[in-house]
């Protein structure tokens, strides 16, 4: 495994420096390091309100330290639930316990039984190597978001119609931009940590990584993936100490506000709803649509599910029907749509009762030892890989953890994390 890790960061460690050897990246990387100087200098951003602004909420033990805790999924899954316009059925709410229990065993009580001497044997992995890796991922997107583009001949934001003509093929390449710029946001981070750019920089430098993201993925009419990025970086800024707390929680108001906004004016555009509907209104409608669909996958799943892993395995390429696509047949019969089933939707209908304790205390557990590496080692690069998997973890209470994309993440994330457990025992 190392010498196919060595090998693949020797590649693009290569495709990194030939990049930034060019005219053009050179020329890009030169205008950036002016407009940052001119920013960081700049009277301005003197006017901008400081660390203690809204000082009372640094007052909160909670948002100051344990914002991000893993339990932060169950309380935003609780908080979609209440948006629901019907209420929840008894069968559906048993097994709303059951994977609300065994996340918090596996996130808050497992974890406490490892790692609990000093990781010295924690896994270190170079700066260089990281950066390559980031940079080639944001390479990749940007090259595929033009690809995408040409393929519908057009702007999806701006004709919102042609967005359902945008292929996978094209698209899911463009989602690399997520943990790609969460990398390079991990390596500015050690930089800040290193002493080697001032605060004020590596906050500059989030901005554009986030001007980024938006321009990419608002073009293509994404909201998820667009507040996935925001969410990410948000996440690695408060544990890095780049941001103050009031800027935790305006930054959620902002991704809440996004998921409201653009479902709103697309389905304005789309004449889902008329403009007298209220904003909330698509929100909500979303939260009951996807608790009934839940509710039916319950019924279906019963205590030991109906398609036993393949609604997960239907995530690999290849597969006749995607995960959503195989949810649409399961509830309607209908193949032609794409279904979120919520977090626990797939554990239902594939394993049922039992499968939502078991993979709700696994993906539990496996955020609780990542909370648990990150804050022992302050690392950057552990910072990042959490940010990650929470981000996913949370969106994913209403998409449920389906993309392949995403899988691997989570794989990667599990491989890192038992290699880390294992050396620790040894020892």
């Amino acid at each position: 495994m190392s010498l196919i890790y060595s090998k693949l960061t020797s590649l693009l460690n290569l495709i990194n420096d030939e990049f930034h050897k060019s005219f053009l990246f050179t020329s890009i990387f030169s205008i950036i390091r002016f407009i940052e100087n001119e920013w960081v200098n700049s009277f301005f951003k003197g006017l901008y309100p400081g660390e203690n602004f809204l000082s009372f909420l640094k007052k909160s033990y909670i948002l100051k330290n344990h914002l991000f805790n893993p339990l932060i999924v169950l309380v935003v899954f609780a908080s979609f639930l209440s948006l629901s316009l019907t209420p929840i059925p008894w069968s559906l709410f048993e097994t709303l316990i059951i994977a609300f229990l065994f996340f918090f065993i596996g996130a808050a009580i497992l974890p406490r039984f490892f790692l609990n001497n000093n990781l010295d044997n924690v896994l270190i992995f170079k700066r260089r190597d990281i950066y390559s890796i980031g940079f080639c991922l944001v390479l990749i997107s940007i090259g595929f978001f033009f690809i995408s583009i040409a393929s519908v001949g057009g702007i999806p934001i701006l004709k919102p119609s042609i967005r359902y003509l945008l292929k996978p093929m094209f698209t899911m390449p463009v989602f690399l931009i997520i943990p790609g710029t969460c990398i390079l946001a991990s390596i500015y981070l050690k930089d800040f940590q290193d002493k080697k750019i001032s605060r004020s920089q590596v906050r500059f430098r989030f901005l554009i990584l986030l001007t980024m993201d938006v321009a990419l993925l608002l073009t293509l009419g994404y909201r998820t993936p667009l507040l996935a990025a925001l969410l990410s970086l948000i996440i690695i800024a408060y544990y890095g100490n780049i941001i103050a707390v009031w800027e935790v929680v305006l930054g959620a108001l902002i991704g809440i506000g996004a998921i409201i906004g653009i479902g709103y004016f697309r389905s304005i555009h789309e004449l889902t709803i008329s403009n007298a509907i209220d904003p909330f209104y698509t929100l909500k409608s979303r939260a009951d649509f996807t608790l009934h669909v839940l509710s039916l996958l319950d019924i279906i799943g019963g205590n030991f599910g109906v398609t036993h892993g393949k609604l997960l395995a239907s995530a690999i390429p290849g597969s006749e029907l995607g995960p959503r696509m195989m949810i649409g047949k399961l509830i309607a019969w209908r193949t032609e749509v794409t279904i979120t089933p919520t977090l626990i939707g797939q554990m239902v209908a594939d394993f049922g009762k039992v499968g939502v304790a078991i993979e709700m205390g696994i993906l539990g557990f496996i955020l609780g030892i990542g909370f648990k590496i990150m804050r022992k080692t302050k690392n950057y690069f552990y910072i990042g890989l959490y940010s990650l998997i929470l981000t996913y973890s949370i969106l994913g209470v209403e998409t449920g953890i389906l993309d392949i994309q995403v899988l691997l993440y989570f794989a990667t994330a599990i491989f890192i994390y038992m290699i880390i457990i294992f050396k620790s025992l040894s020892n």
